[in-house]
């Protein structure tokens, strides 16, 4: 993080000009906050990223069309959790057009200036009655002071809400960036995995905050993963309103992207740490690959190797498994020049083992916070991903989702 940025408390709405609300409006059984709103005062240029999942939600088709009508701009997003909308037919499609025309009805906009989010339980019917009457409770309920509602409202699985903020000096202006995301399984973003809502009072013309939103989630919602599923809602969407008086350009780009990754980073790492079932958050490092492609490539394939996950869970220093998936993850490998590290403990390294150095490494795993890495011996390129274990709570909490 530069001198130019500095993290900030807050999150959704610390951005001037956005307003948001969480309440319940019925649709998770258990009557928990399941409806956000957020609402930019003036018109926000937009940019987003989505799933690439074939087997695509109403919302996500919904928001991409809206984006496409409105030239990239937005007053309000709304979103629902505890049904994702997926999979549900031209019902489904209809109800998420509900959403938006009643949001934009309330909110005294275009419809097409409306985007739409949904999460939960995949091939359930979205009870639209419940949204449509809940919504003039969550327009009542909309202040600059409600992120951390919102933020709850659109949680699922989540074992607690995600929320980040930084500000930012950008020509000697400074601007705020802020956000929340969502998400606990069916994690890896193949933007994106999860959703995630980030707000700026930066004035940002839209094909550089598109540019800017790609920049920052290749590196890191782009580079997590909890159990390498890629979901059919995923969304990230960057709203900016301009209040601020700070504006971007080519020459404040850098600041402004480092203060974007930074906000981006910490939700993303929320994630994983929030990950079903998770007991400790893993960095995976690779270094030494042909190229960065090699290098993301085995790294996501270390992260997402059930072996893996489970030996770490276990605090096992089993490096065989390491060392075996970066063997066969398909990219250039010399087995006698790899090195694999446990913390900063050298278990194989010139094509031998290291095992007196195990009882170490063990002692090592029993942390919360943890990094493994492996050098590929081929080259000079690197990658870093973020992880969680497996634990056997994983296996009961999707075991019981539906029911």
């Amino acid at each position: 993080m530069s001198a130019t940025v500095s993290t900030t408390v807050g999150g959704i709405t610390t951005a001037r000009g956005f307003r948001a609300a969480g309440i319940s409006a019925g649709i998770k059984a258990n009557r928990g906050l399941d409806l956000a709103l957020i609402v930019s005062d003036t018109p926000a240029d937009v940019a987003a990223v989505f799933t690439t999942n074939l087997a695509i939600a109403a919302p996500v088709v919904v928001s991409r069309e809206h984006l496409a009508r409105s030239g990239g701009v937005a007053r309000a997003v709304i979103v629902n959790s505890g049904c994702a909308n997926a999979c549900t037919g031209d019902e489904g499609m209809a109800n998420a057009r509900v959403m938006a025309s009643e949001t934009a009805r309330l909110a005294g906009c275009r419809e097409d200036e409306v985007l739409v989010a949904s999460t939960g339980v995949i091939g359930v019917g979205l009870p639209i009655e419940k949204i449509t009457s809940g919504l003039p409770r969550a327009f009542a309920a909309l202040g600059a002071d409600q992120g951390p509602a919102a933020a709850q409202a659109i949680m699922t699985t989540d074992p607690f809400p995600k929320e980040a903020a930084v500000r930012v000096v950008l020509d000697g202006r400074e601007a705020v960036i802020g956000g929340m995301a969502k998400g606990s399984g069916m994690i890896e973003p193949m933007m994106a995995t999860m959703l995630a809502f980030v707000t700026t009072d930066a004035a940002v013309p839209q094909p550089l905050l598109q540019r800017a939103l790609r920049d920052a989630v290749n590196t890191t919602f782009n580079a997590i993963t909890v159990d390498g599923e890629c979901s059919t809602n995923d969304a990230v969407m960057l709203l900016a309103n301009g209040r601020s008086g700070a504006s971007v350009n080519d020459a404040s780009y850098a600041a402004f992207v480092d203060g974007l990754t930074t906000v981006c980073r910490e939700l993303a790492l929320g994630i994983v740490r929030g990950g079903e079932g998770a007991t400790k958050l893993v960095t995976v490092q690779v270094t030494g690959a042909a190229s960065e492609h090699d290098a993301r490539i085995t790294a996501k394939a270390i992260a997402n190797s059930p072996l893996v996950k489970t030996a770490i869970h276990g605090g096992d220093p089993n490096w065989g498994r390491l060392i075996a998936v970066a063997g066969r993850a398909g990219v250039a490998f010399e087995l006698s020049r790899a090195v694999v590290t446990i913390g900063s403990i050298v278990l194989f390294q010139d094509g031998r083992p290291h095992d007196e150095r195990a009882p170490d490494a063990a002692a090592y795993l029993q942390g919360k916070a943890l990094t493994v890495s492996v050098d590929l011996g081929s080259g000079t390129a690197s990658s870093t991903v973020w992880t969680c274990d497996l634990s056997a709570e994983y296996v009961k909490i999707n075991a019981d989702y539906r029911t």
